[in-house]
């Protein structure tokens, strides 16, 4: 009755990830019931609660570009031309290039994405009801992860269960009923996240969806050709540097691996 345990393991697994989805679910929705009213959001804010702090480094880099303050080769190197930051994130932009005015774009990112400025940010968009609050594996993003992964776990340990001898007073279709209850929580779970909670956010909590909603429809011209520069960086800022429509400055971002020595001045 080896089977009987796994049977008991896919329970544990699907009961353990589908609770914890479940509470992820309602804490997330605990905050910022009351943050909509009265906040519109930065450029920088809703870089964050899109695509966390990484985002934020990649809209300052681009919006400097866009300035002609800042060269982005398509080799991946990034080169300061006004050295002066205008706020705290091109600040740490520039400092994270170095006093050598040129740095490869990735770990640029990379620092600035760490930085203190983008660190006060979260910790504000947070303070206002915005933003999931900081903890690994506590949002529904995370949860919906780990509920695939129990549904995928209760697959295997059943197919385990009815390739091992069964006894013969025991249906084999019987064994597979049995390991379909835990399968079947979990994918209730996985479609009852989809309705409710979709899309899921690891940085914004619902008010702050709500509010990134709104701001791609008041910008609806996205970052095409005719967009001016708030459109234009709006849509960066909400959908990534994939929005960017110049091909030069996506393969900048692209090119992690430049050679020692590729460097371009734009």
């Amino acid at each position: 009755m080896f089977w009987v345990l796994l049977l008991l393991l896919a329970w544990a697994v699907a009961g353990v990830a589908c609770t914890r989805l479940c509470l992820a679910a309602v804490r997330t929705a605990a905050v910022g019931t009351d943050a909509v009213g009265g906040h519109d959001l930065t450029l920088h804010e809703a870089a964050f609660l899109s695509g966390g702090p990484a985002r934020v480094a990649e809209l300052t880099l681009v919006s400097m570009a866009r300035q002609r303050r800042l060269l982005l080769a398509h080799t991946g190197w990034a080169t300061v031309v006004d050295p002066h930051g205008r706020d705290e994130m091109e600040r740490s932009v520039i400092g994270a290039i170095g006093p050598a005015g040129q740095s490869r774009i990735a770990p640029v990112r990379a620092a600035a994405a760490a930085a203190e400025a983008v660190h006060r940010l979260a910790d504000r968009l947070t303070v206002a009801g915005l933003a999931v609050p900081d903890g690994a594996g506590t949002t529904v993003a995370a949860g919906v992860r780990r509920v695939r992964g129990a549904a995928l776990a209760v697959l295997a340990l059943g197919t385990a269960a009815l390739l091992m001898p069964i006894p013969s007073d025991m249906p084999r279709v019987l064994v597979a009923a049995w390991f379909g209850l835990p399968l079947a929580l979990t994918l209730s779970c996985l479609a009852l996240a989809r309705i409710e909670a979709y899309p899921y956010s690891r940085w914004a909590s619902p008010a702050g969806q709500h509010l990134l909603t709104a701001l791609t429809r008041s910008t609806g011209a996205g970052a095409g050709a005719g967009a001016d520069d708030h459109a234009y960086l709006a849509s960066v800022a909400v959908h990534g540097i994939r929005a960017v429509p110049e091909p030069h400055l996506r393969a900048a971002f692209a090119h992690r691996d430049a050679a020692p020595g590729a460097r371009g001045s734009g």
